[in-house]
């Protein structure tokens, strides 16, 4: 069988940790955020869990995920 292609926009966004759980960035991080209060641009710096139902679809798009 040939190899699975990764791909590679999914590979940037998601991260997998120590115990298989998929991380990624918070949403609204690239502009606009002079407006942002302080509590919310340090809201914004925190990792989040990806959602239970795109797990499987994340995990068939990136089959060798660190």
């Amino acid at each position: 069988m040939p190899k699975i292609k990764t791909h590679k926009a999914t590979d940037k966004r998601f991260k997998k940790t120590g115990k298989n759980k998929l991380t990624q960035r918070k949403q609204g991080q690239d502009h606009f955020n002079a407006r942002e209060s302080g509590n919310t641009t340090r809201h914004k710096r925190l990792d989040i869990s990806a959602h239970k139902t795109l797990e499987k679809t994340i995990k068939s798009l990136t089959p060798y995920n660190k």
